[in-house]
């Protein structure tokens, strides 16, 4: 039998690669390395940190970015509740960026001390595959060193990605934007998906003029469309300048700030800040992994293909997270985690369940969703029953907020199963975590209406729709 260094190596030390490293150690007993690169919060060839994007640069940053630009709210609604502010409230962005610092430094700190209590070693350096066995370590003093394992996990994540275009160089990503020195006061998004969103609601509301362009009639391709159309309304009431069906051509410098060019011949000028929130792909690339000389496949994407288990083509090299391009999520980078390490190690083949997986885009109002769209239980052959509610917030009564919350219930006829659920609205993700666990449980209609709401909430209105909006698919016109 071969003799090897480690049962298990990881590469890349983010929230998924340490739940399988930790839970190999102390649950199944193995003998395990992470290999991660040194901190910093802009992650490059040669940086990265334990916690990886979620912790450092991505996830719990952007909402404490986005707690902090939520105030502005605040301080506009409380007049209506009788409250005077005597003098206008003043931010102070390096305070919020050194409360921001402290924070990931600790929780950087905090995975590292997971790690060691789990009895896992942390190997400083940048990893890449030789075979199925062995990974070639570039420590941070230049020399190498060659480690082997059993089993070889890729946890490298993503990064993000900018268009091709003139001047992209000027451009900043998520990255950058979290640790900005100050604050523009003039700032472009480019994107219209969910990391957009978030960062229009964070710049906007900390008083920055906020443009967001993206090439869709509205944001959050992908989404069920109320909810793009509600969040669309939303941007632009917040003071937004929403530049839809539009695409960027050329960013470029001159005395009086960035210009970015739109292929309508418009442009938008005297900016400090140009952010591209254009996509991520998948961390194989920086550094270089060695994949293909090793033979695991990838897509056209860059991204790793595995099977149900996470297994790659090539046997021992397991892969989950970001790199693997299936649902983008750190939760499911969790998931699937926790799911290698039982099939891997506890003789427990488990593959990762994607059915009904709640999530939240961070936008100011938030939305959050949960099962199919609209769109994609039609797709499915299924007659839905739509319910579908959009109100004033009790809180809006008072305050004079112009926004309504959008709350959606998708029925399936034959089963009175609920395929779907959908709001935008304060508190959508803290409803929407609940909502999930009942779908996963495999709610009915029924069982909704027979549920006793809390008054007043927002909460009950998705246990107290009686009347379908409207019914959609197949033999949906006979119904009527």
């Amino acid at each position: 039998m071969a003799s090897y260094d480690y049962d298990l190596i990881c590469i890349g030390g983010g929230s998924g690669g340490v739940r399988a490293s930790r839970f190999a150690a102390t649950n199944a007993g193995a003998k395990v390395a992470v290999i991660e690169m040194p901190y910093d919060p802009i992650s490059s060839a040669t940086k990265g940190g334990l916690g990886g994007t979620c912790v450092i640069r991505g996830c719990v940053p952007k909402k404490l970015f986005v707690y902090g630009s939520h105030f502005r709210e605040e301080f506009e609604d409380c007049a209506g509740f009788g409250w005077t502010l005597d003098s206008p409230a003043k931010f102070d962005w390096s305070k919020m960026l050194k409360g921001k610092t402290a924070e990931i430094e600790r929780l950087n700190g905090i995975y590292g001390r997971m790690l060691a209590n789990a009895g896992v070693e942390v190997i400083y350096g940048s990893g890449s595959l030789q075979d199925a066995h062995t990974v070639e370590v570039d420590n941070l003093d230049g020399s190498k060193k060659s480690v082997t394992a059993k089993h070889i996990l890729i946890a490298t994540g993503g990064t993000a990605s900018k268009l091709n275009i003139p001047g992209a160089e000027l451009g900043i990503t998520s990255d950058e934007a979290l640790a900005q020195p100050t604050l523009p006061k003039k700032t472009v998004i480019l994107g219209g998906g969910y990391i957009a969103v978030e960062f229009a609601g964070i710049f906007c509301g900390y008083g920055s003029e906020t443009h967001i362009v993206f090439r869709q009639p509205t944001p959050l391709r992908g989404f069920d469309e109320d909810v793009r159309g509600a969040v669309h309304e939303n941007l632009k009431k917040r003071g937004v300048h929403v530049h839809s069906k539009l695409n960027p051509v050329k960013i470029e410098k001159t005395d009086e700030g960035l210009v970015l060019y739109l292929d309508s011949g418009d442009t938008i000028t005297g900016l400090d800040c140009v952010m591209f929130a254009t996509g991520r792909r998948p961390n194989t690339h920086r550094p270089d992994l060695n994949l293909a000389q090793v033979g695991v496949e990838m897509d056209s994407a860059g991204a790793i293909k595995v099977d149900e288990f996470s297994r790659t083509n090539v046997e021992g090299v397991w892969a989950i997270g970001d790199v693997t391009n299936r649902i983008n999520l750190t939760p499911v980078a969790l998931m699937e985690g926790s799911a290698m390490v039982q099939t891997c190690f506890q003789n427990t083949p488990t593959a990762p369940d994607y059915a009904h997986v709640p999530s939240a885009v961070f936008c100011q109002p938030p939305a959050a969703t949960c099962g199919l769209t609209e769109q994609e239980a039609v797709e499915k052959g299924m007659t839905v029953d739509v319910y579908l509610a959009s109100f004033k917030p009790m809180k809006g009564t008072l305050s004079g907020r112009d926004e309504k919350i959008l709350m959606k219930c998708l029925v399936d006829v034959q089963t009175d199963k609920v395929v779907g659920m959908h709001m935008v609205g304060p508190d959508a993700a803290e409803i929407m975590q609940g909502m999930g666990v009942a779908m996963k449980c495999g709610c009915t209609k029924k069982q909704l209406d027979s549920t006793v709401g809390i008054h007043p909430s927002t909460a009950e209105e998705f246990v107290t729709m009686r009347t379908p909006t409207r019914r959609v698919g197949p033999g949906a016109e006979e119904a009527k």
